[in-house]
């Protein structure tokens, strides 16, 4: 067993945690048990116990032959909990719907959970469609416009050496490239990904300080064929004042739990 904070990891614990993540980064693609038998390193026998397990309390589903695995109701409902429990992302929801209309481009609110950024909050665009929606997504912060904008907060040492995943040909996969990137967002006040995460997206991420360093930004997608020099110098307007504003309001939080 692992050893955190001085408490011995519980491995039935770990194991199901594991599994849950597994499943959830399949997506749409469902398991069968050998298959997360061999990926978890665990007997057959006992990872059917497990599923078996999960599957009558919600939170791992199965197909009408009991051979398909795939994550449960019941992990959407603990996400949503998350979601409505957490007093940064309800104060900084209607801010996302300011944006959104004075902007008409698609709103993000993430939060950096190790080196990725998992979307809290969207509001997509009118204008274009999105095939999927971004909330409880991950996108490695190295790659887009809100991972960027926080890990411009770090020292470059806090970052991993790389080389780095590339998302898209512009995709920054180097630790040199990207720290050259990050000094520039420093000194910029805001990060640009020029179809570094998406290809013909650009996006445009603010740090919010209401924690330090930063753990939540915001940010403004665009498709490339809509931007222009005066499109591009009215998002970064509108979406700094917009930072400025969720920072007035959501700093403090006096009585708030401080998670990490």
């Amino acid at each position: 067993m692992s050893d955190t904070g001085g408490v011995r990891e519980v491995k039935s614990a770990a194991r199901t945690v594991e599994l849950l993540e597994v499943l959830a980064a399949r997506g749409d693609r469902p398991a069968r048990l050998q298959e997360l038998a061999d990926q978890l390193g665990v007997p057959r026998s006992s990872m059917y116990a497990l599923l078996q397990t999960l599957v009558s309390r919600g939170w791992v589903r199965t197909d009408v032959t009991g051979s398909l695995y795939g994550i449960g109701i019941h992990a959407l409902l603990t996400g949503t909990s998350y979601l409505d429990s957490d007093p940064r992302v309800r104060a900084v929801r209607p801010y996302l719907d300011e944006a959104s209309e004075a902007l008409g481009e698609t709103i993000h609110m993430g939060r950096l959970d190790g080196t990725d950024v998992t979307y809290l909050a969207t509001r997509e665009s009118h204008e274009y469609l999105r095939t999927i929606s971004r909330v409880g997504r991950r996108l490695p912060a190295h790659a887009g416009a809100l991972g960027k904008a926080l890990l411009a907060e770090r020292p470059g040492t806090w970052l991993p050496e790389g080389p780095y995943a590339a998302l898209t040909p512009h995709t920054h996969t180097s630790h040199a490239s990207l720290l050259a990137d990050l000094a520039v967002t420093r000194e910029r006040g805001y990060s640009i990904d020029r179809e570094e995460s998406v290809a013909g997206i650009v996006g445009f991420g603010f740090a919010l300080h209401y924690d330090l360093p930063a753990q939540d930004a915001i940010s403004c997608s665009v498709p490339v064929a809509r931007l222009t020099p005066g499109h591009e110098e009215h998002i970064v307007a509108v979406m700094g004042e917009i930072r400025t504003r969720i920072e007035e309001t959501a700093r403090g939080g006096a009585g708030a739990p401080r998670w990490r």
